[in-house]
């Protein structure tokens, strides 16, 4: 941003010459003025973290009060339709960054600290000022906000559905196997308080990243996308293409460094951290002062592309091999449909499990969610200003994709008996085949049926036995 000496220099001409209480009283509220302004700051910039977002970024209601089901709380069903199940697919509450992310601000930072503070440069020496309080010991860790975002998110889930999370209900408690994930699972069961303890025993949560962290076992995806360099061949392309380059020179001239001494990773740092300090303590950093909206733009589609071609639609193994969770899903479904028609009690009529943006994202491309006519690409930033693909609006901190199945007494058909809703981040989401927020559970497995009968994960997953590149195969 310009800096408007001329006027500034006009406004304390102007304050000289007031009265001395009126000119405390001027620089009392200008003084307020700007207090109220420092949060914006960070405000202008939020909507565009990715999934560094804030939750509260999608439910802005939460910010005023977080046990709030919101505008859309009232159930869009017919009244004789009742919960039989609910399965829950949540990611991990707001986290503390990784070690590598922490060890790059600790570079970044001490470059400040090294350089001689220049009047010219407000920036640098706030950002030197700055107290670089991250360890790499907080490694990715869930942070006490993020305890929040799962208890809050534990009892709006049973505000809205409260036959399924009555007392004594069994509550089957899944996670990945990283700390944030098993922390977030006991946050989300203490949420609902110790009516769910069932007798004395506190319900466990069981590890299970065959299903969390199906990536993982995916041979073909780690090989081909995971480790394979080529796979983000975008990412690399609009780290050094015109826009990434703009948003450089800018951070560059405002901490009077040498632009080769940044490079597009280290501005993601600077950019994060505002994120961070946004996320972990609700405070606006100084980090984020280097960033214009239109900067957080350009930083929002860095992040999405990655996501995009990692997790998203840009190789189709990124989706395939979620299909063993969304298998698993359809099953315990099946289930709850077939105990219900024999009038035996269901067996699991909450089932959670905690995993990561790489669990959820997966999946929603799998079933087809927010994809857009076009491939997100390093040169195409312009055109896809109004993308579906949002990571920051799909699978913020606390995400969470729940399946609701419902039995329905009063209906005309056999077929509308059975009934499921989806929400994802507790908005009720339209059904691609219907348009519709409910569906026949008959109609979604009809429409599923493909994934549902012909993704086997160990021959999807199977490397190719013969010698071609990666990106043929891809």
């Amino acid at each position: 941003r310009r800096r408007h000496c001329s006027a500034s220099s006009c406004g304390s001409r102007s304050l000289a010459a007031m009265a001395p209480h009126r000119a405390a009283a001027v620089l009392a509220s200008a003084a307020i003025l700007l207090l109220l302004l420092l949060p914006l700051a960070s405000a202008g910039l939020s909507g565009y973290f990715g999934t560094k977002s804030r939750y509260e970024e999608v439910n802005p209601h939460l910010l005023r009060d977080p046990l709030s089901l919101g505008p859309a709380a009232g159930s869009r069903l017919p009244a004789a339709c009742a919960p039989l199940q609910l399965r829950a697919l949540l990611r991990h509450g707001t986290r503390y960054p990784t070690a590598g992310q922490i060890r790059r601000l600790g570079q970044l930072h001490a470059r400040l600290l090294r350089r001689p503070a220049a009047a010219a440069c407000p920036a640098a020496a706030d950002l030197a000022a700055w107290q670089m309080w991250y360890e790499e010991s907080l490694d990715g860790r869930l942070a006490p906000q993020g305890r929040r975002d799962m208890e809050h998110l534990a009892r709006r889930l049973a505000a809205r559905f409260p036959a399924l999370f009555a007392a004594r209900r069994r509550l089957a408690l899944a996670s990945s196997s990283k700390h944030r994930c098993l922390q977030s699972g006991a946050a989300f069961r203490d949420g609902l308080g110790p009516s769910f303890s069932l007798g004395s025993d506190e319900v466990e949560v069981e590890v299970n990243d065959s299903l969390m962290r199906f990536f993982d076992h995916c041979a073909k995806f780690v090989a081909l996308v995971e480790d394979n360099d080529v796979a983000m061949c975008q990412v690399d392309a609009f780290k050094e293409g015109p826009e990434m380059r703009k948003v450089l020179e800018k951070v560059a001239s405002a901490l009077c460094l040498p632009v080769e001494e940044l490079n597009a990773d280290l501005v993601q740092v600077a950019f994060l951290t505002c994120s961070y300090e946004l996320a972990i303590k609700n405070v606006t950093s100084p980090w984020c002062s280097l960033f214009s909206e239109e900067d957080a733009k350009v930083l929002e589609y860095l992040n999405d592309l990655k996501q995009y071609w990692k997790r998203g639609y840009g190789y189709d193994i990124n989706s395939r091999s979620s299909c063993i969770l969304f298998q698993d899903i359809f099953q315990h479904l099946d289930k709850a449909v077939e105990e219900s028609r024999s009038s035996k009690p269901i067996s699991s009529p909450l089932i959670v499990q905690v995993g990561h943006a790489e669990t959820l994202q997966p999946l929603l491309a799998l079933m087809g969610f927010f994809k857009d006519d076009e491939p997100l690409k390093a040169n195409n930033y312009i055109r896809q200003t109004h993308r579906k693909f949002r990571s920051g609006r799909i699978v913020p901190y606390a995400a969470n994709l729940v399946f609701v199945l419902y039995h329905c007494d009063q209906v005309k058909t056999s077929k509308e008996e059975y009934q499921v809703q989806m929400l994802l981040n507790e908005k009720p989401m339209l059904f691609h085949h219907s348009n519709e927020t409910i569906s026949t559970y008959e109609d979604l497995k009809d429409y599923y049926k493909d994934i549902l009968e012909n993704c086997h994960f160990k021959e999807v997953c199977a490397l190719p036995k013969i010698n071609i590149t990666a990106v043929d195969e891809l």
